[in-house]
């Protein structure tokens, strides 16, 4: 008799564990964000939403999440969430761990709709997309989308909040194509491949990168290359980044002539809901920046 009574409080020890350890379904909901761009497009849809918390999980300096590792910081971010909103298409080189350490975990693949056609890089897809306009509206459409999915009792507010932001954005495109349609020159130096949506978007033409992976030095020769094509050019400008050292940039100004400029692509910055529209006025300082730089 003892033993039993022994075998079933043991039983009971591991019950009352287990549900000490499940989430709390309390009706809030928890979305963490991969890096800034989307944390910005999870705010502008859920902004006033009751019960509705958003989390950025990575540093705000991190920038795009090149190899980036997971830091027991962010599992412990991780195990709060509900829902976790990535970019896709490689960015988050972590994702298959997360899938793997939380299989409960709802994930929303902000490009996973068959209006983002990827550009190829060695049979790799750029996933900057964010960078063109059109396709931040679209990602914008696909996380409500499947958002409201996840979470239709609050579907009716998600979808007036991320309709107006599409308004915003879409004027926005507008206003960038008008101004950038009207430039003289269109070639421009880029620091690294961040850009090519953005280009797309406003038939720019990239002549040269400076470093194909951010931290990756020229080569002496890739440096000869992009000194050449940049002497080649009526005007010599070169775009930098903000989130990277100029360095490489500055050596290849000093030996062509050209201008240095700095075009954001919005990857990092604090993780704040009174920043709902950074996208905006940072897409419209590279506006005045590029329309200054080639004119």
């Amino acid at each position: 008799m003892k033993k039993i009574l022994s075998f079933a409080l043991i039983i009971l020890t591991f019950a009352l564990c287990g549900c000490g350890s499940e989430k709390k379904d309390d009706g809030k909901l928890t979305i963490v964000t991969s890096f800034y761009p989307m944390y910005l497009d999870a705010i502008n849809i859920t902004r006033g939403v009751s019960d509705v918390e958003v989390v950025n999980l990575t540093p705000p300096q991190t920038g795009c999440l090149h190899d980036y590792q997971l830091t027991p910081e962010d599992m412990k971010v991780l195990e709060t969430a509900d829902i976790l909103i990535v970019n896709g298409l490689g960015m988050e080189s972590f994702l298959d761990k997360v899938i793997e350490t939380h299989p409960n975990l709802k994930i929303i693949d902000a490009s996973d709709s068959p209006e983002i056609v990827p550009i190829m890089e060695d049979g790799v897809p750029n996933p900057h997309v964010w960078t063109s306009l059109t396709y931040s509206i679209q990602q914008v459409k696909n996380i409500l989308r499947q958002l409201s999915e996840l979470d239709p009792d609050r579907a009716d507010k998600y979808r007036m909040h991320a309709l107006e932001y599409v308004d915003e954005l879409t004027t926005l495109r507008d206003e960038m194509h008008l101004s950038l349609t009207m430039l003289p020159n269109k070639d421009i130096v880029t620091f690294h491949e961040a850009f090519p949506y953005f280009a797309a978007e406003f038939n720019l033409n990239i002549v040269a990168v400076i470093e194909r992976e951010p931290g990756t030095e020229p080569t002496p020769q890739e440096l000869a290359e992009t000194i050449e094509k940049i002497n080649s050019l009526p005007v010599k400008v070169i775009f930098t980044e903000p989130q990277y050292s100029p360095k490489a940039a500055e050596t290849i100004a000093r030996e062509t002539g050209a201008q240095i400029f700095e075009l954001d692509p919005i990857v990092t910055g604090e993780a704040k809901p009174e920043n709902l529209m950074d996208y905006v006025d940072r897409m419209l300082n590279n506006l005045i920046t590029l329309t200054k730089a080639l004119q």
